[in-house]
Parts: C-alpha cells; sequence; structure tokens
C-alpha cells in the first residue's frame, strides 16, 4: 500500500513537471499577443486620420487574434477617452492630446489547473488575462 501511495504521488509529481511549463508558456504567449494587439490598435486608432476606434476595427483584431487561437466571443474591448468622451464613435473622435485608452481581455481558460497536483490552488474560473495601454490622440480636424 505505502509503494502504492509513493507511486502515484511520484507520477502526478512528474506530469506537473512534465506539462506545467507547456500551460505556462501558451499563458505567457496568449498574454503577449493580447499586448501586441492593444499596441497595434492603440497606434491605428490615435493617428492623424482616426482618434477614435471603433467597432469595425475591434472585429478586424478579433479577427487577427482568432489567428493565434483565441475564441473571438470570449474577447473584451474597454476603450476610453482621459477626459471620459466616448472613445469608439467615428462622429466624434478624440481631438489631440486626450488619452485613448484600451484594454483587451481573455479568460485563463483552466491553463493552470493542472497545479493542484502538487497542492497549489489555482486561478478562479472566472479569471482575465488583461493587457492595456494608452496613447495621446494625434487627430486634428
Amino acid at each position: 500500500m505505502r509503494s502504492l501511495l509513493v507511486f502515484v504521488l511520484f507520477a502526478a509529481t512528474i506530469c506537473w513537471f512534465l506539462f506545467s511549463p507547456i500551460y505556462k508558456h501558451v499563458l505567457v504567449v496568449r498574454q503577449a499577443v493580447l499586448q501586441a494587439e492593444v499596441d497595434y490598435l492603440l497606434e491605428i486608432g490615435s493617428n492623424a486620420d482616426h482618434g477614435y476606434i471603433d467597432e469595425t476595427m475591434m472585429e478586424q483584431s478579433r479577427l487577427r487574434l482568432a489567428g493565434f487561437g483565441l475564441h473571438p466571443d470570449e474577447i473584451r474591448y474597454e476603450v476610453t477617452g482621459s477626459n471620459s468622451a466616448l472613445a469608439t464613435s467615428a462622429a466624434a473622435p478624440l481631438p489631440r492630446g486626450t488619452g485613448l485608452s484600451l484594454t483587451i481581455s481573455y479568460p485563463v481558460e483552466g491553463l493552470l489547473d493542472i497545479d493542484r497536483l502538487i497542492g497549489i490552488e489555482p486561478l478562479p474560473a472566472d479569471s482575465r488575462l488583461r493587457a492595456a495601454g494608452m496613447k495621446m490622440s494625434e487627430y486634428v480636424p
């Protein structure tokens, strides 16, 4: 009985050592992809021709992120202006010097559940990866 218990604990530890780095790598890559997308959208949205990030830009972003394996319907966008103005309307772009802030979030999807094998409590089920940024609008009417 004792040897069976040692075998089970040893097998669980070996599985964790083998697979935990893979899941953490997926988590790090997803975070990097989200941050790169935030930087790209802020660059486009804050340029002198736009001053906003509209729903069309967000839909194109969802399609780009789907190419990396993310589920488009799980991606959330939060776009705000530093002056509390609506920053998603082409009819009212943010004027030059106003901050355009963007946050993209995506669920963790249980990637850290394997940590239970060694007694570490994983993140709650509703946890989300977040990438955020702010850039000053360059729009001049």
